[in-house]
């Protein structure tokens, strides 16, 4: 059977870009009768508040979403913690004391958009990580990661030149999302990871990680994004018009109507069910190219 997830932070509220990418995730998974995980991921700093992640699940739940199994990264410390024995076991964790500063400083553009970590402190290995203070990186250099999304897309990469090193443990304790979600994929047996295409440039760093943990390789398949109109995505870091706000203009129907017209799924933006989407469901539909949307207050467009 197919496992797919769908794996929003629980930073703020669900916002148009949440409910697209949660709705093309569902339709992938149930239009294969797979089974499919609402994941939600509360362990980055501010992710963790009980009454936004509450009212996210019930945003997702107006929209009409369901799940097989709800589950907390939060609960999953375990997991990570033994993730980071193996990485250091394998003699591939160190201790990293570059301030993102320091990093930029280094000049080199990551594929995400960031910097690339020059591998500065790779001497520093450690084996004794739970008593370390400092930040934790895997040694992945010299890696070239070849993958391909599912439409056919080269998501391979040569990792010291596309992204450096992965963090995978922040100074505070805290795992990031690039170890997190390879490990809780893997616990949960996921075998489809359907995101936006904002994350396509970590998958290589993904899998690089699963392959040194011994972790099976799902399929991948990247999905348009919302953008504000300026041309930046559609984000709670934006303060994008949330779901608890639309809830009091837009009847479920409708936002689905407009989101599944938006990605191509439909050819008018009126109203549809989620059975209507599922009956005639193919990623060949879904449209390739990023859309801009606006809200006047009252209506999207």
């Amino acid at each position: 059977m197919e496992i797919g997830r769908f794996a929003p932070t629980t930073s703020g509220r669900a916002h148009p870009g949440t409910l697209l990418a949660g709705l093309l995730a569902w339709l992938d998974l149930r239009s294969r009768n797979g089974r499919f995980l609402l994941r939600l991921e509360d362990i980055d700093p501010g992710a963790h508040q009980t009454a936004i992640r509450d009212g996210l699940v019930d945003d997702l739940v107006w929209f009409g979403l369901t799940w097989d199994e709800l589950v907390l990264q939060s609960s999953h410390r375990a997991f990570h913690e033994a993730a980071l024995d193996k990485l250091a076991s394998s003699g591939l964790l160190y201790e990293c004391c570059c301030s993102r500063t320091t990093i930029k400083a280094a000049g080199l553009p990551s594929a995400a958009g960031g910097w690339v970590y020059p591998g500065t402190c790779r001497h520093r290995r450690t084996w004794n990580w739970r008593g370390s203070r400092e930040n934790l990186r895997v040694d992945l250099s010299g890696w070239r990661v070849e993958v391909r999304d599912e439409s056919g897309a080269d998501l391979g990469q040569d990792l010291d030149s596309a992204m450096g090193d992965p963090l995978v443990r922040r100074n505070d304790g805290g795992v990031t999302y690039q170890l997190a979600v390879v490990v809780d994929d893997a616990e949960a047996g996921v075998t489809r990871v359907v995101r936006g295409r904002d994350l396509a440039s970590s998958t290589a760093t993904q899998v690089a990680l699963r392959t040194v943990l011994g972790l099976p390789i799902p399929i991948y398949r990247h999905h348009l994004l919302l953008l504000e109109p300026q041309g930046t995505k559609l984000a709670k870091l934006h303060q994008s018009i949330g779901a608890d706000v639309l809830r009091r203009f837009v009847e479920p129907d409708a936002l689905r109507g407009f989101l599944a017209f938006t990605a191509g799924l439909t050819a008018d933006p009126g109203p549809v069910s989620l059975d209507q989407l599922l009956s005639g469901f193919d990623w060949v539909s879904v449209t390739g190219n990023d859309k801009v949307v606006t809200w006047d207050g009252q209506t999207l467009a």
